[in-house]
């Protein structure tokens, strides 16, 4: 099969280049329903995101916070599923041959689905990797090198309880780029602690050569820009899923609410300040 796209690659690549982190944006496929969801997922670049994160909507989302819980169950009812989460992924993809676009959910609806058919559609849909809270690096067998060798980057997640023993196990065969948690607990459910996430961006450094960017908690330009600040990227997801909600519950549109909140992240991360290099030992 072939390998990754390249996109992810040369997206860091870029980013470097000028001097600065990326705006890695979550939004839950399919929230709130199938038209406006593509509409928002189009826009996204344009607005300021570098890398596109694409929920792949579940009724479990256990490490998701009540806000993207909320946009998961409201794609489900409006008939939501992974083979149309593809759908928009290629649909995407073929307005957009640039922009990096990861997957991010649970295994078992990959399960269901069939792992080496859907890891073959995402594949052909465009998609560049794959974020699956829910499968530990002992089970990379399962998912992780499967995807690999189907031309999917494999991203890992890394906790504030990841300690020096389980690091390396988490580094292993993660791929594209790593992702902290920057809280202990679920999405949305506090702000982080800009200090201590320099901190552990610069011990996952030391062992891998991979870009890190840093998620859960960040909800405003100010709080995006600090972490930018310490990391490659900054993930932003409940807040704008809260934008979803906030603009039809206002009677307004939902895809000018969420790409108005992305520019305004965007113009916070592009006014950071990077840390200096660590280089790997």
């Amino acid at each position: 099969m072939s390998g990754p796209s390249g996109r992810i690659e040369h997206c860091f690549a870029k980013l470097k280049a000028e001097g600065r982190a990326g705006l890695v944006t979550f939004v839950t496929a399919g929230d709130p329903d199938a038209d406006t969801s593509l509409a928002i997922v189009k826009g996204l670049p344009a607005a300021g995101a570098d890398i596109v994160e694409l929920g792949m909507p579940f009724t479990d989302p256990m490490a998701d916070g009540p806000a993207i819980q909320a946009s998961n169950l409201r794609a489900l009812r409006h008939g939501a599923s992974l083979r149309k989460t593809l759908a928009l992924a290629r649909a995407f993809r073929a307005g957009d041959n640039d922009t990096p676009m990861v997957l991010m959910g649970y295994f078992n609806p990959i399960h269901r689905y069939g792992v080496d058919a859907f890891l073959g559609d995402a594949q052909a849909s465009g998609v560049d990797g794959l974020i699956v809270v829910d499968t530990p690096p002992e089970e990379d067998d399962a998912l992780c090198l499967p995807a690999r060798e189907a031309g999917l980057h494999f991203i890992r997640l890394a906790t504030p309880t990841t300690d020096e023993r389980r690091l390396p196990a988490v580094l292993r065969n993660a791929s594209g780029f790593i992702y902290y948690v920057s809280i202990a607990g679920i999405t949305g459910a506090a702000a982080p602690d800009i200090a201590a996430v320099a901190a552990a961006v610069a011990r996952i450094k030391r062992h891998s050569a991979l870009p890190v960017v840093a998620g859960f908690g960040i909800r405003t330009p100010a709080q995006a820009a600090a972490i930018a600040g310490a990391a490659d990227g900054a993930v932003v997801g409940s807040t704008l899923v809260d934008a979803v909600l906030a603009a039809q519950e206002a009677g307004q549109d939902p895809v000018a609410a969420v790409l108005d909140v992305v520019a305004k992240l965007g113009a916070g991360v592009r006014t950071a300040r990077r840390a200096p290099a660590i280089n790997k030992d």
